[in-house]
C-alpha cells in the first residue's frame, strides 16, 4: 500500500511538474528572446493591426504558375513594408496582402493595386516611327523594349566605396539567363548612354552605361538615399506581374483596437477557466480536481501548440480556444457521470473508475469526431479569421480528448491511489425518475414551432420596414465601412450628426451614406456603397481636416458585391456540407439512418432556432456568421450523439422494454450530463460576451443562444424524432 501510494505521490509531482513546465514555456518562453511564449504566438490583422487587402486576377482562368509567379513577386514587393507580411493565394484566382502594423491602405493600394509592369528601354531611333514612347522624360525618341521584369532574377540594396572611397548606396541587380545575354546586347550598343528603367510607362531612372556587362550582375550607381535605393530595387523586384489584379476587399484594423480585444479575450478565458475549474470541483468532488489539473495542462499546451505549430491566433481563434474549453469539461462530465452511475450500480469505486472512462469513449469519440467535421468544413468555406477559427477549434478538439481520455484518467487513479478511495469522494448517481419525453413530444415540437415562426415573423416585419430580414455587414451586402474615433461625441440623429452627414456625402459624391453611434465611445461607424482608394482616401484627408481625428484610429472595411454573394452562398453550402457528411458518419457509426436523420432535423432546428435570434436581435449577419452556424451545429450533435449512445446501449441491456421506455430511460440518465456539459460551456462563452469588444460579442452571443437552444433539441427533440421516425418505418 505504502509503495502504491509513494507511486501515486511521483505520478501527482510529475503532473504538476509538466503543468508548470508548460506554464513557464507558455508565460516565459525556452530562452532570453521568449521564443515559444505567448508573447510571440504569430497574431492575426484583428489583433494586431494592420491592412489586408483580397485582389482578384482579371483572367477568367489564370495558371498555376502565373498565380504562383503573382503571389511570389507580390510577396516580395510587401517585404519592404513589413519582415511578418504574408502574401497567400485564395482558391483559384484571389490573393490575399496580410501587412501588419501599416494602415495607410490607400498608400498601400496605390502602390500594390494594378501593379504595373517593369521594362528596360533604350532609344534607337528618332520619334517619328514605330516604338513606344515612354513618358516622364524631355528625351524625344523611340524607346525599344530591351526586357522586362520577367528577366530580372532579384534586386537588392547594397553598398559599395564611391571613387573617394565613401560608402554609397547601389542597386545590384541579378539577371536571368536570357535576361544576361538580352543586356548584354544592349549594353554593347549603348555604352556612354542611359538605358531606361520604365514602370507602368513611366521612367524610374535612367542610369548611363559605362561597360557591357557579361555575367548578368549589374550595379545602378546614383545618389542614392537607402530610401530612395530601396524604392528602384522593389519596383525592380515587382517585376512585370503576368496578372492583372483587381482589389475586392480590403480591411484596416487599428492597432489600439487589436491590444483591446486580445487584453480583453484573455482576461475573459483566464476568469471563465477559473469559473469551470470551480463548478467541476463543485459538482464532481475529487474527480472535479482531476479535471481542474487536466484543463489547466490543456490550456498550458494549448498555447504551446499555437506557438509550435507557428498558428496565426485571430480575435475568433480566440474565441475558439474558450469555446473549446467549455468543451473539454464535457468529455470529463460524460466521464464522471459514467462512474457515479458504476457506483451506483454496485461496482467498488476503483472498478467504477475503469468501466467509467471504457463506456464513456464510444460517446466521446464520436461526439469530437462529429465536432471536427464542423471545423473542417469551416477551414474548406472559410478564408482569413475564419480558418483561424477553425484550426485552434480542431486543435482544441483533438487536445481536449487527448486531456480527458489519457491525463484525466492518470490522475483520478493518481488520486485514487493517495487515499481518495471513498465513495463520498466521487459520488453516487441518484437514480432519476424517468420522464415520458417520448409521450409529451408534442408540446415541445410545438415550443420550437413557436420560435421558428417568430424568426420568420421577424424577418418579414424587418423586411416590410425596410431594413432588410436579416441585419446584413458588409460582408453579406458589399460596400465600404470606416469605425472613425472622434475626439469628442457626435450625435448622428443631431445638427453635427447632420453636418457631418453633409461633409461625407460632398467628399465621396454619394448621399447613400449612414452613420451610426457606437454605444459609451466617440466613434462612428460610416457606411457607403463601395468607394475605391481615392474616395477613401479623400474621405479619411477630410476627416482629419475638419474634425482632427487620428487617421491611425481609423478602422475600416471595403468588400465588393462578388464577395459578398459568394459570402451568402458558402454560408448555405458549408451548413449543407457539414450535415451531409455527419449524416454519413452518424449512419455508419450507428448502423441506423434514422439516427443521422434525426439528428440532422435536430440540427436544421438549431439553425432556424439561432436564426430567429438574429433577426429578432438584429446581430450583423458577417463573415463570423458561417463560424457560429458550424460552431453550434457541432456542439449541438456532440449532445445528441451521447443520448444516442446510450439508446444503441440500452436497447442491448433493456430488450424486454417497449421502444418508448428505451427512449425516455435513455434521455433521463444522461439528463445530468447535458445540463452540466451546457453549463460549462455556456460560462465559458457568457464571461467572453460580458467582457469582450463588440465584434467578438456579435459572435458569443448567438453561440449562446446556439447552446441553448442545442441543449433543447439534444434532450428534447433528437431522441423522441428518432422514435418517431422507427415507429413510421414500422408502420410503412
Amino acid at each position: 500500500m505504502k509503495n502504491n501510494k509513494g507511486k501515486s505521490i511521483l505520478g501527482l509531482l510529475i503532473v504538476i511538474l509538466v503543468i508548470a513546465a508548460c506554464g513557464f514555456v507558455a508565460f516565459k518562453g525556452v530562452d532570453e528572446s521568449g521564443q515559444g511564449s505567448v508573447k510571440n504566438i504569430k497574431l492575426g490583422l484583428d489583433l494586431a493591426g494592420g491592412v489586408s487587402i483580397t485582389y482578384e486576377a482579371e483572367e477568367e482562368n489564370p495558371s498555376a504558375e502565373d498565380m504562383h509567379d503573382t503571389v511570389y513577386k507580390l510577396q516580395k514587393r510587401v517585404e519592404s513594408y513589413s519582415t511578418e507580411a504574408e502574401v497567400y493565394q485564395e482558391g483559384n484566382n484571389r490573393i490575399n496582402v496580410e501587412i501588419p502594423g501599416e494602415y495607410d491602405s490607400e498608400k498601400i493600394l496605390e502602390e500594390l493595386g494594378n501593379p504595373g509592369t517593369v521594362q528596360f528601354m533604350e532609344i534607337s531611333e528618332p520619334a517619328n516611327t514605330d516604338g513606344e514612347t515612354a513618358e516622364g522624360s524631355e528625351t524625344q525618341g523611340v524607346f525599344n523594349l530591351v526586357m522586362d521584369g520577367n528577366d530580372i532574377a532579384d534586386a537588392q540594396v547594397m553598398t559599395q566605396p564611391d571613387s573617394y572611397g565613401n560608402q554609397q548606396y547601389v542597386v545590384s541587380l541579378t539577371l536571368t539567363s536570357d535576361g544576361a545575354q538580352k543586356f548584354k546586347e544592349a549594353t554593347e550598343r549603348n555604352i556612354g548612354k542611359p538605358i531606361y528603367i520604365v514602370y507602368d510607362n513611366e521612367i524610374i531612372s535612367y542610369p548611363t552605361v559605362n561597360t557591357v556587362i557579361e555575367n548578368g550582375q549589374a550595379v545602378i550607381e546614383g545618389n542614392f538615399t537607402y530610401e530612395s535605393a530601396n524604392n528602384l530595387a522593389t519596383y525592380i523586384r515587382l517585376g512585370a506581374l503576368k496578372l492583372n489584379l483587381n482589389e475586392i476587399r480590403s480591411n484596416v484594423v487599428g492597432a489600439k483596437l487589436g491590444d483591446e480585444a486580445l487584453s480583453t479575450s484573455l482576461k475573459a478565458g483566464a476568469i471563465g477557466l477559473a469559473l469551470i475549474i470551480v463548478f467541476m470541483i463543485v459538482m464532481y468532488l475529487i474527480p472535479g480536481v482531476a479535471a481542474g489539473l487536466a484543463l489547466l495542462l490543456y490550456v498550458a499546451a494549448m498555447l504551446c501548440l499555437l506557438n509550435g505549430l507557428d498558428v496565426t491566433l485571430t480575435l475568433p481563434g480566440i474565441a475558439g480556444i474558450i469555446l473549446s474549453i467549455g468543451m473539454a469539461v464535457d468529455a470529463n462530465v460524460i466521464i464522471f457521470t459514467r462512474i457515479r452511475e458504476e457506483i451506483a450500480a454496485g461496482r467498488n469505486v476503483r472498478e467504477a473508475i475503469k468501466t467509467g472512462f471504457t463506456k464513456a469513449r464510444s460517446a466521446i469519440l464520436d461526439g469530437n469526431i462529429t465536432t471536427l467535421i464542423a471545423a473542417a468544413v469551416l477551414y474548406m468555406k472559410g478564408s482569413g479569421t475564419i480558418k483561424g477559427f477553425a484550426i485552434t477549434l480542431a486543435l482544441g478538439i483533438v487536445l481536449s480528448m487527448f486531456t480527458a481520455l489519457v491525463i484525466t484518467h492518470f490522475i483520478v487513479n493518481i488520486l485514487y491511489g493517495l487515499g481518495f478511495t471513498s465513495e463520498k469522494f466521487y459520488g453516487k448517481q441518484k437514480k432519476r425518475k424517468v420522464f415520458p419525453f417520448v409521450q409529451k413530444a408534442k408540446i415541445f415540437y410545438i415550443i420550437s414551432a413557436v420560435v421558428i415562426i417568430a424568426g420568420f415573423v421577424g424577418m418579414g416585419l424587418n423586411h416590410s420596414k425596410g431594413s432588410g430580414a436579416m441585419n446584413y455587414s458588409l460582408d453579406f451586402t458589399g460596400g465600404t465601412s470606416m469605425n472613425v474615433t472622434f475626439n469628442e461625441m457626435i450625435d448622428v440623429t443631431g445638427s453635427d450628426g447632420a453636418e457631418l452627414l453633409k461633409n461625407i456625402t460632398d467628399t465621396i459624391g454619394t448621399g447613400d451614406v449612414q452613420l451610426q453611434n457606437v454605444k459609451e465611445t466617440n466613434d462612428i461607424v460610416i457606411k457607403t456603397p463601395v468607394l475605391d482608394k481615392d474616395q477613401r482616401s479623400a474621405l479619411k484627408d477630410a476627416l482629419t481636416e475638419k474634425y482632427g481625428v487620428d487617421e491611425k484610429m481609423i478602422t475600416e472595411q471595403s468588400i465588393s458585391a462578388v464577395v459578398s454573394d459568394e459570402m451568402q452562398k458558402d454560408a448555405v453550402l458549408a451548413v449543407v456540407i457539414a450535415g451531409i457528411c455527419m449524416l454519413i458518419y452518424i449512419w455508419f457509426r450507428f448502423k441506423d439512418v434514422k439516427f443521422g436523420a434525426s439528428a440532422v432535423l435536430a440540427l436544421l432546428h438549431d439553425v432556424l432556432c439561432v436564426l430567429t435570434v438574429y433577426a429578432l436581435v438584429r446581430i450583423p449577419v458577417g463573415n463570423t456568421f458561417i463560424a457560429c452556424m458550424l460552431t453550434i451545429v457541432g456542439y449541438s450533435i456532440n449532445a445528441t450523439i451521447v443520448i444516442f449512445d446510450r439508446i444503441r446501449e440500452n436497447r442491448q441491456v433493456m430488450y424486454r422494454e417497449s421502444l418508448d421506455e428505451i427512449v425516455n430511460a435513455s434521455i433521463s440518465q444522461t439528463l445530468s450530463r447535458s445540463i452540466n456539459t451546457s453549463v460549462t460551456t455556456f460560462i465559458a462563452v457568457f464571461v467572453l460576451w460580458i467582457l469582450g469588444v463588440a465584434s467578438i460579442r456579435e459572435f458569443a452571443l448567438p453561440l449562446m443562444a446556439g447552446i441553448i437552444f442545442g441543449a433543447y433539441s439534444s434532450i428534447f427533440i433528437t431522441g423522441t424524432l428518432w422514435y418517431a421516425l422507427k415507429k413510421l418505418g414500422k408502420k410503412n
